[in-house]
C-alpha cells in the first residue's frame, strides 16, 4: 500500500476511535470520512491531505454565518497581527499612485525605520530586495515588507523631484500601529487632537480597538484636558471594530455606573454583565460620537452605551450592525485557527445589535440621535473617505511634495461640533 494510503488510514481510524461515541448522534461523520477516501482514490487531479481539511474546514464554518471562517496556518500569523496592530517591518502605509500605477508610499509612520531613512510619502518603491514592484499587487509588496523582527530590507526608492533611484538598506523592527489618532498631523508627524478654529473642542478618532486602544484613548484624553478641553468629538467612523474588552474600557471612561453591555449565548442566556465603575471615568464633559454605515461590532458597542445612557449624542448615520461575538480557536498541529461566532452582544437597553439576515427592518445597529442624522451619498462618501486618507498622510515640512488635499465640508463632522459648541458656551 502506497505510504500516502497508508497516512490516511491510519489518520481516519484515529479519527474513527476518538468518534465513536459521537457517531451514533451524527452519521454524517461516517460520510465525511467515506467521502475523503472516495476522493483520495478516485479524483481525476491527486489532492493533497491538507488541502482536502481546510476545504472541508472552509465549508463547514461558511455554513453558520458571514463572521466565522477558517483561517489557515499559513495566513494566522497574518491574521494575529491585523487583531493586535502589531508586526514586524518598516513603518510605511503604501499604496498604488492612481496617476501612474506605481507602488508608492502613502505616509510613513513617525519614529519608525523608514521615517528615519527620510523616506517620505510620494516616493516610489521601484524594488523590494531587487524585486521589481512592476505590476506587484499591493498584497504581495505589504507581505514583502513584512519579515521577521532584526531581519535587513533593501528598498529601490524615486524620491518625490529626484530623477535618479537610490538604495534604501533598512532593518525591520516591531511597528506599532496607533487606533487612537487626530485630526491632521504636527510638524514632527505626531497627531492633532484639536480641530482648527474651535478651541475647547477636542477631536479624537478611533480606527479599531486594540489591545492597547484604552491606554491610548486615556493617554490623549488627560492631555487634553490638561489643554483645557471642554468638549470631545469621538470619531467612530470606519471603525470596524475589534477586541470586546478595549469598548468595554472605553465605554467605562466615559461613565460611572450603569450596564455597559451584556453578552448572551445559545438560547438567549445572559452569561456576561459589563459594569461601568467610577473609578475608571473621565469628568462629565460633552461628547458627540460619530458613526457611519461601516461602524461595526466593538464600535457600536461604544456607542450603543454612550447613547443609551445619555452620555453623547450619536451623529451621522445607522452603523453596520454586527452584534456577535467570535472566538479565534487555535486547532492542534499547526492546522490553523477557527473564528467561530459563538455569542452575541446586546446594549444596555436589552436591544439586540445585530441586523437580521433577511431584513433591514428593526430596531438594530445604532441610529443617530433625532435630529442628528447626516447623511451622505456613496459619491459623497467615496470623497470623504479619499479626503481623509490624504488628509492623514505625513509629510515633513519643507521636503518634497505635499500630497493633494482637495476641499471638503465634512458635515457629519460640523454637525457633531456644532452639538459640543452649544453645550461649551
Amino acid at each position: 500500500m502506497p505510504r500516502r494510503n497508508l497516512l490516511l488510514l491510519v489518520v481516519l481510524t484515529l479519527a474513527a476511535i476518538v468518534c465513536f461515541t459521537r457517531m451514533r448522534k451524527n452519521p454524517y461523520l461516517n460520510v465525511i470520512a467515506d467521502a475523503i477516501e472516495v476522493i483520495e482514490q478516485r479524483a481525476l487531479e491527486p489532492v493533497g491531505d491538507k488541502q482536502l481539511f481546510e476545504g472541508a474546514m472552509r465549508g463547514m464554518l461558511g455554513q453558520l454565518d458571514e463572521n466565522s471562517l477558517y483561517i489557515s496556518q499559513d495566513d494566522l500569523d497574518a491574521f494575529k497581527e491585523d487583531i493586535d496592530r502589531e508586526f514586524a517591518g518598516v513603518g510605511m502605509e503604501i499604496m498604488v499612485d492612481p496617476e501612474t500605477s506605481q507602488l508608492a508610499v502613502r505616509s510613513p509612520m513617525e519614529g519608525t525605520p523608514a521615517h528615519r531613512a527620510g523616506i517620505l510619502a510620494g516616493d516610489r518603491i521601484l524594488a523590494i530586495d531587487d524585486k521589481s514592484t512592476s505590476g506587484m499587487a499591493l498584497p504581495d509588496a505589504m507581505a514583502l515588507l513584512r519579515g521577521p523582527e532584526g531581519s535587513p530590507l533593501k528598498l529601490t526608492i524615486l524620491h518625490v523631484g529626484e530623477k535618479e533611484p537610490v538604495d534604501v538598506s533598512l532593518v525591520r523592527e516591531i511597528i506599532h500601529v496607533d487606533t487612537v489618532i487626530g485630526d491632521t498631523r504636527n510638524e514632527d508627524g505626531s497627531w492633532n487632537y484639536s480641530i482648527a478654529g474651535q478651541e475647547g473642542i477636542g477631536y479624537i478618532r478611533i480606527d479599531s480597538f486594540a489591545e492597547t486602544t484604552a491606554a491610548e484613548l486615556e493617554y490623549v484624553v488627560e492631555a487634553l484636558l490638561e489643554q483645557g478641553m471642554r468638549g470631545l468629538v469621538l470619531d467612530l467612523r470606519d471603525n470596524p471594530g475589534g477586541w470586546l474588552t478595549a469598548a468595554v474600557d472605553v465605554s467605562n471612561f466615559f461613565l460611572s455606573s450603569g450596564v455597559i453591555v451584556t453578552i448572551r449565548r445559545r438560547g438567549g442566556q445572559i452569561t456576561e454583565s459589563y459594569i461601568a465603575t467610577p473609578e475608571a471615568s473621565f469628568p462629565n464633559f460633552p461628547i458627540a460620537v460619530i458613526v457611519n454605515q461601516e461602524t461595526a461590532s466593538a464600535a457600536e458597542i461604544v456607542a450603543a452605551c454612550l447613547q443609551d445612557h445619555k452620555r453623547a449624542a450619536i451623529v451621522g448615520q445607522r452603523t453596520y450592525g454586527k452584534g456577535t461575538v467570535q472566538e479565534v480557536l487555535e486547532l492542534r498541529e499547526d492546522c490553523g485557527a477557527m473564528k467561530l461566532t459563538t455569542a452575541s452582544y446586546w446594549r444596555p437597553s436589552g436591544t439586540d445589535i445585530q441586523r437580521p439576515r433577511d431584513s433591514d427592518n428593526g430596531d438594530w445597529g445604532v441610529k443617530p440621535d433625532k435630529g442628528f442624522e447626516v447623511s451622505l451619498t456613496d459619491d459623497e462618501y467615496v470623497a470623504w473617505h479619499l479626503w481623509r486618507l490624504n488628509r492623514d498622510a505625513y509629510q515633513r515640512p519643507g521636503e518634497g511634495k505635499e500630497p493633494a488635499t482637495p476641499p471638503l465640508v465634512d458635515r457629519q463632522r460640523a454637525k457633531a461640533v456644532e452639538y459640543v459648541e452649544q453645550l461649551i458656551e
